[in-house]
């Protein structure tokens, strides 16, 4: 298995229950284990009974395993925060207010919020050194892969501003400060350098999910979280990424066979019509379910999250070094 793991699916389907018990059975595998959580419920602080928040803890009685804590809102704010401050560097005082205004209008776009947290993402990857296995408590949005695409059209644009700042050097200082400082200049440009930057990342992030990530998605047994699913299938299979596999939670047991009366009625009802959506899935879909999950009376945490970890058919083992 690649060192980092999503675990993707619609609100509510149960992917930090899911991504919680993956993580959990790796570090009992013997793997250094973070499991990495953006849902702003705090849901991974309620699985294992203990805060966390946006840099790695140890997960107390659990050898081998940290979790954190991105809270969603801070990192809008965050990310907004450094733009303006890189923005206001780099332009005239006289229009600092107009660019915080389009900065703050920015900040309410649905991608901002998408944005924010891929630059999260993205961050940790890179500094998980430490970790045999990374486990993501959610699988980037189509429009956050999307911006698997941007290296492509930054490096182009790139380019063509590159020759235009050298033109623009060429017109009003090189007379002033010679050819060799302005190409100095021009190398030292802060935007230019910002730009390529933003363009390693997001190389490197298309490199990290093409080639040291695996996919899965969490979903019901029901009609919604199927067609959602065959949504985010097509997202990913757009930028290459494919999908190992899939989890159906939240499966309602059957009721016993001398079980009578209108509760054990509506539950056999159920069960036959859970039933046929999970057969729809391993029909219609060429990814294996790799797990059938029934629903706990209970909060799945401690002996329950293990129990629910022993269920998930995937692999633990690293993938092995290339040649």
């Amino acid at each position: 298995m690649e060192q980092f793991v999503f675990f993707g699916g619609k609100g509510g389907v149960g992917k930090t229950t899911v991504s919680s018990a993956y993580a959990l059975k790796c570090a009992e595998a013997g793997l250094d284990t973070l499991v990495v959580s953006t849902d702003p419920a705090h849901s991974t602080s309620d699985v294992f009974d203990q805060d966390f928040g946006d840099e790695p803890t140890a997960v107390e009685g659990r050898e081998g395993l940290w979790a954190m804590e991105i809270d969603p809102d801070e990192e809008v704010e965050r990310h907004m925060g450094e733009i303006r401050r890189r923005m206001n560097e780099q332009v005239s005082a006289a229009i600092v207010n107009e660019i915080d205004r389009q900065i703050e209008l920015a900040h309410r776009t649905p991608g901002a919020y998408e944005a924010a947290l891929f630059d999260r993402f993205i961050e940790v990857m890179r500094n998980a050194d430490d970790y045999d296995r990374v486990v993501f408590d959610t699988s980037p949005t189509g429009g956050t892969l999307r911006l698997l695409a941007l290296p492509d059209f930054l490096e182009g644009w790139i380019e063509r501003l590159v020759e235009k700042r050298a033109k623009s050097v060429d017109l009003f200082e090189k007379a002033a400060i010679g050819d060799k400082e302005a190409r100095r200049k021009i190398d030292e440009d802060p935007l230019i350098a910002h730009l390529q930057g933003r363009k390693a990342k997001f190389e490197f992030a298309g490199r990290a999910l093409r080639e040291d990530a695996a996919f899965f998605l969490v979903l019901n047994p029901d009609e919604l979280s199927i067609r959602e699913t065959e949504r985010a299938v097509a997202e990913m299979a757009e930028q290459d990424l494919e999908v190992e596999g899939f989890v159906v939670n939240k499966v309602t047991p059957a009721p016993d066979d001398d079980e009578q009366g209108r509760g054990a009625t509506w539950l056999r009802d159920r069960v036959e019509t859970e039933r046929e959506r999970i057969d729809e899935i391993r029909r219609e879909f060429d990814e294996p379910v790799v797990a059938e999950i029934e629903s706990r009376v209970r909060e799945v945490k401690g002996d329950l999250l293990a129990a629910v970890a022993d269920e998930l058919a995937i692999d633990t083992e690293p993938a092995p070094a290339e040649a």
